[in-house]
């Protein structure tokens, strides 16, 4: 059985992560956690008031929370029930980042679903400050999904790659069952002027390639220029349906995250985005 969360602001945005998610595992039984972490809520709100006033007000809160998670799990098992699924309601008096992390330790979670944007962001930004925090923090796999993104089956997935660190094997294996479920072509980008390739390349590549065996998987080459120019033109030339790429330090990712914002260095990829955590779980 998987194990999947899905954080929630109980937004529309969250709301579509959701139905992806289910869609995603549909034939596969799988567990739905789904969480909802509002410390902030207490502590931006509340900051102000004497401490039985702000048990009181965290009382209200949790309270509120509960009753608004099990109207949302109530809603998505609805129509029409899936008896593969089941799901789980979890509120924490924690950050978001805290919040998951603990329960993906907890539960073992397999990949976190969640939103690209919460329901207080702008409709401009692909990558909401929470997401972001997610994807640079969270020891598991995280899916970020774009509001405007109609389901489909990712047929075709790019997985940038220079080789240079080693996968952790039970990252490339989430890819791989993604791929062998829906039959879908891997395209490994390497972004390089360089055809020859290190022996800890070579290493990397192979078993990034023998991980995938059963895989449709190519690799290819381009050279350098913008490297997020090169896998935006990749995504448009080829239709992919679903990008991919590895947080750990030193890496390209990181890099783009840790300038201001995801938007300002142009990635505004309007498909799925998985990314997968080189960090020990």
């Amino acid at each position: 059985m998987k194990t999947v969360l899905i954080p929630t602001d109980f937004s529309e945005n969250a709301r579509h992560a959701i139905d992806f998610a289910e869609k995603l595992y549909w034939c596969e039984r799988t567990h739905f956690c789904l969480l909802h972490a509002y410390a902030d809520e207490v502590y931006g709100e509340f900051k102000n008031v004497d401490q039985n006033e702000f048990d009181r007000q965290k009382e209200k809160v949790s309270e509120r929370v509960k009753a608004q998670l099990s109207a949302l799990a109530d809603d998505v098992t609805e129509i029409p029930p899936n008896p593969k699924h089941t799901f789980e309601k979890i509120s924490a008096f924690e950050s978001l980042v805290d919040a998951v992390n603990d329960v993906a330790k907890q539960k073992n979670v397999d990949l976190v679903v969640m939103g690209t944007r919460g329901k207080n962001q702008e409709a401009k930004i692909t990558f909401g400050s929470h997401t972001v925090q997610v994807f640079k923090y969270v020891n598991c796999p995280v899916l970020a999904i774009p509001m405007e993104f109609v389901y489909r089956q990712p047929k075709k997935i790019l997985f940038p790659t220079d080789y240079m660190l080693p996968f952790k094997r039970r990252e490339i294996k989430l890819l791989a069952d993604v791929a062998r479920n829906f039959k879908s072509e891997i395209h490994c980008l390497h972004i390089s002027d360089f055809d020859d390739l290190s022996h800890r390349q070579l290493d990397n590549k192979r078993f990034l390639k023998d991980t995938c065996a059963n895989c449709y998987i190519s690799f290819e080459r381009t050279e350098v220029r913008n490297k997020t120019e090169a896998i935006m033109t990749y995504i448009k030339e080829h239709d992919i349906d679903l990008l991919v790429m590895v947080n750990s330090r030193h890496s390209f990712f990181e890099d783009m995250l840790y300038r201001s914002t995801v938007d300002e260095i142009g990635l505004t990829a309007k498909i799925p985005f998985l990314v997968m955590q080189n960090l020990v779980r």
